[in-house]
């Protein structure tokens, strides 16, 4: 089939992991959704790392793979286990087709899942009757959901008058400035605000501008350190970010108290 579709390019890797990267890469880069394939269960196994990654990432996937022919998994073949509990903790959907007809209308679905934010990697197992079939199909359409939402005037004036009366505020940078490309306008409200800038805790790439001369760097992932760095301030911006995501756990909370 790809044969005859010459605008879409294959690439293949030796194993799941790499192969989940390579589309996440491409997708992080383009800001497009991705595909790939993995190969049944223990593929599946060898590339949640990867999918792990492109959940926390909010990076858009249809992530496929292969399954036994429906059916044939009650003789527990060689390779076979369920796909989709498998898969469900770390995607935003996870289903398996069990209708040929039904395969536009999943894919379709997948997409626009996959691509409304928070975006995410989705996952479709195909069973091998439903691959080996053949017929004709009614692609349907494509649909998006539009989230782009603004906060209601009051809500502004309030935010603004927290940013006027503050002594010592402080913006944390987080991905979605990446992904909605707002790094210029992120850095415009530092220097209106005169603040500084921290990146989130769990950087998944640049969430500010480096040569700004508000960026401090990138807060650690120790509570009693971010505690201190955070004490100082009385106001805490947070820009498209997650708020303060820590590794193992202490006793101690990183948001100073009062903030």
């Amino acid at each position: 089939a790809l044969t005859e579709h010459p605008d879409l390019t294959y690439m293949m890797s030796m194993q799941e992991s790499l192969v989940v990267y390579m589309a996440e890469g491409y997708s992080r880069a383009s800001g497009n959704l991705s595909a790939c394939n993995v190969h049944v269960a223990p593929g599946l196994g060898n590339a949640m790392g990867a999918i792990h990654a492109a959940k926390f990432a909010n990076t858009p996937i249809i992530i496929t793979a292969g399954q036994q022919e429906l059916g044939h998994g009650l003789t527990e073949p060689l390779l076979y286990d369920s796909l989709v509990p498998i898969a469900e903790p770390m995607v935003k959907w996870a289903v398996e087709v069990s209708r040929f007809q039904d395969l536009p209308r999943i894919v379709r679905r997948a997409a626009k899942i996959a691509m409304t934010p928070p975006m995410g990697p989705v996952f479709i197992s195909l069973p091998g009757n439903i691959l080996n079939e053949e017929g004709a199909l009614d692609l349907g359409s494509r649909t998006r959901v539009d989230t782009k939402v603004r906060p209601t005037d009051s809500t502004l004036d309030r935010l603004a008058d927290r940013i006027l009366n503050a002594e010592n505020p402080v913006i944390v940078a987080g991905h979605e400035l990446s992904t909605d490309d707002a790094l210029n306008e992120a850095a415009d409200f530092a220097s209106i605000a005169g603040c500084p800038v921290y990146q989130q805790t769990v950087q998944y790439g640049a969430h500010f501008l480096s040569e700004h001369p508000a960026f401090m760097g990138a807060l650690t992932r120790d509570q009693q350190q971010v505690r201190d760095v955070l004490a100082s301030y009385d106001l805490l911006v947070v820009l498209g970010a997650d708020v303060l995501r820590m590794s193992v756990w202490a006793p101690v909370e990183p948001l100073p108290d009062g903030m």
